[in-house]
């Protein structure tokens, strides 16, 4: 009997390589390559979910580790669940809170039971452990949760991820174990390694020894360069199951996403364009486009021509330049819905390309207009 969570193969490109798919979840069904918004707080920030529906998004992240801070797993457990307290009826992933505990160097303390940390709301001495993690996520609801993993930091020791990677291995067994729920949430693992090609295949090996319903690659995008994570992901995916859903863990920059899916990634996530949203930059056709600047002060012409948003249909350069200066609200709105509606049609574009077996002549169109080059490092 299947579980709560499918992966439908429907293509392979036979330019490049890359797979177009469907994840089928409780909520409805995700087509892949897929960039999920983020919504650390159960909620995307400045958007509702109308919008983002609006926009076509099939799937959106919200962060254990912050909801069990506030409001609590257990307000949203008795509130039916995260989907009805947020009022979203399409899927939702959860992140095990692995990330955002270790990200707290100073303030933690790893053993082989869990994590004891404190909060970096109040300074409350707490505990994480993977028992904790899935009955969080259980509480919660969401469709795909996260095993608890330890993510190294970049650069690491060889022998520190080595070690590091066995416990996530262990760790993973135990999320097994106490996952409440299995008919009708998927757990996915998350693969660890670091930057070590060894270590990228013995804990894709391990991991994949316990059938979970889908993998993710975690310990990229935090701080190397992008070649050194393309190279990670060259000798991860081929190691992952052909049939079940892979996802690449914080990655979101144009490059990155279309890089990732001629690798054979079928989903992504990032804060970065809500976040960069916020500081007037937006993605557009044509590049990055720093809307705060002066230039734009008297540009009464769309924030991108090429774009059929809300935001480029209705409103100007020069007013949303007046906005952010002014730290209005609404300007975050409309900055922030651009973003995220650049990147889920960017996805939409990726699958087309694949489908018509041409995502390397794509990539190159869009690098072209976009003013990125394969060596470029960032954003």
């Amino acid at each position: 009997m299947a579980g709560p969570i499918t992966y439908e193969h429907i293509k392979t490109c036979k330019q490049s390589g890359a797979r177009l798919g469907r994840v089928h979840t409780p909520h409805g069904v995700i087509e892949t390559p897929a960039f999920m918004p983020v919504g650390t707080q159960a909620t995307v920030k400045t958007m509702s979910p109308e919008e983002l529906k609006q926009m076509d998004a099939h799937i959106i992240l919200s962060n254990t580790y912050h909801l069990f801070l506030r409001p609590g797993h257990d307000l949203i457990r008795d509130a039916g669940g995260l989907h009805k307290f947020m009022n979203w009826d399409r899927p939702i992933l959860t992140d095990s809170g692995g990330f955002q505990v270790f990200s707290l160097s100073d303030m933690r303390k790893i053993s082989e039971e869990g994590v004891h940390f404190k909060s970096h709301l109040n300074g409350d001495k707490l505990f994480l452990s993977p028992e904790i993690a899935m009955d969080i996520q259980n509480s919660l609801g969401s469709d795909i949760m996260m095993a608890f993993d330890e993510c190294p930091p970049y650069p690491a020791e060889y022998e520190y991820v080595k070690k590091s990677l066995e416990r996530t291995s262990r760790w993973a067994e135990r999320c097994l174990e106490s996952h409440g729920r299995p008919q009708d949430q998927g757990l996915f693992a998350i693969v660890q390694g670091g930057m070590h090609e060894d270590l990228r295949k013995q804990s894709a090996l391990d991991l994949t020894s316990m059938d979970f319903p889908g993998y993710a690659i975690g310990g990229l995008s935090v701080g190397e360069p992008k070649d050194l994570m393309y190279q990670a992901l060259d000798f991860t995916i081929p190691f992952l199951p052909h049939n079940k859903p892979r996802y690449l863990m914080g990655v979101g920059s144009p490059d990155a996403l279309i890089e990732g899916s001629i690798r054979g990634v079928d989903m992504f996530d990032c804060v970065l364009p809500t976040r960069i949203a916020r500081n007037g930059t937006t993605m557009t056709s044509e590049g990055r486009v720093v809307v705060r600047n002066a230039k734009y002060a008297r540009d009464f012409g769309p924030l991108d021509p090429n774009c059929d948003c809300y935001t480029c249909r209705n409103y100007s350069r020069a007013y949303l330049r007046h906005l952010i200066k002014a730290d209005e609200t609404f300007g975050l709105r409309l900055t922030t819905y651009h973003n995220l509606h650049f990147l889920l049609n960017l996805m939409k574009n990726v699958r087309q390309a694949i489908m018509d077996d041409r995502l390397l002549d794509f990539k190159e169109e869009f690098f072209t207009q976009y003013g990125l080059h394969d060596n470029d490092k960032g954003f």
